[in-house]
């Protein structure tokens, strides 16, 4: 047997409302990873949809559980970071990634901070600049539209889209410094909605694409990065987790709608965590 995978997932800690951690610890765990997490902030709730929210920054902690982690020898078959807690996390995140990198080891950046054509409402726009900067540490990226706007000085457009403006986006995106670049959000119609795939290094473009669902739900951002990390981390292509990822976070809204829970506590994630492992062959 293989040895088991260790991922190092840094995010915040939403108490309610699943997303970040809360999203990232059970996925990756069910997929037989060995989750360890570095939390950025800790919530009462996640941002969106709640009002009066507590909101704990936890930029203090960061480097003294990364010596304590150096102490302990620990490596990390991949790093994954989401939401940052402030502007200074920035440059502490970038240096977790060095301290960690090692040959074949993997840099997952989700830019988390803006979506619909805004930033967050703790972010401003020097947040976007530093978080263009990370992304250049990074092997991947997988930031949404509106993101992707923000980083590369682009006006923001709702969809559908054509490819122009998205191949515009992705290539705009690889001038950051990241390998591979998976932009979340591409719809070229009314009926699917997904993500296009840039492998740099290949110099190719795909598109992957599931059924699309009317409205906004909240953490799928989350769920989709990952099932996508999920997916790499048992051998799957970009292209090909980029799908199962994809259709993950489709199921997952379904589910949902099914049971007709109020969406501002996302997505039922954990009721199609069967589907997620059986596409990755866990099943």
């Amino acid at each position: 047997m293989n040895k088991q995978k260790r991922v190092c997932a840094i995010h915040d800690i939403s108490c309610v409302g699943r997303c970040s951690l809360t999203v990232a610890l059970p996925i990756l765990s069910a997929s037989g990873v060995d989750c360890g997490i570095l939390p950025t902030a800790v919530l009462s709730t996640h941002t969106g949809g709640f009002e009066g929210f507590t909101y704990r920054d936890l930029t203090a902690d960061i480097q003294p559980i990364s010596a304590h982690w150096q102490q302990l020898g620990l490596e990390f078959d991949a790093m994954y970071s989401g939401f940052l807690g402030s502007f200074e996390q920035i440059d502490l995140v970038g240096e977790l990634f060095d301290t960690y990198r090692r040959p074949g080891n993997l840099v997952l950046v989700d830019p988390v901070m803006a979506d619909e054509g805004k930033l967050y409402s703790i972010y401003s726009p020097e947040m976007a600049q530093g978080m263009a900067k990370l992304c250049g540490k990074a092997d991947i990226i997988i930031p949404n539209i509106t993101e992707a706007c923000f980083m590369v000085g682009e006006e923001y457009k709702p969809g559908p889209y054509d490819k122009a403006y998205i191949e515009n986006l992705l290539k705009k995106l690889a001038e950051l410094g990241p390998k591979q670049v998976v932009l979340t959000g591409v719809h070229f119609d009314e009926k699917t909605l997904g993500a296009g795939v840039y492998d740099v290094n290949a110099n190719t473009i795909e598109y992957v694409t599931s059924q699309k669902v009317e409205g906004h739900f909240h953490g799928t951002g989350d769920v989709f990065g990952s099932a996508l990390l999920s997916a790499l981390l048992k051998g799957k292509t970009l292209a090909n987790a980029a799908q199962i990822a994809c259709d993950y976070v489709y199921e997952c809204i379904k589910i949902t709608l099914d049971l007709n829970q109020e969406r501002r506590y996302g997505v039922a994630f954990e009721m199609a965590l069967p589907i997620l492992m059986k596409k990755l062959g866990l099943m």
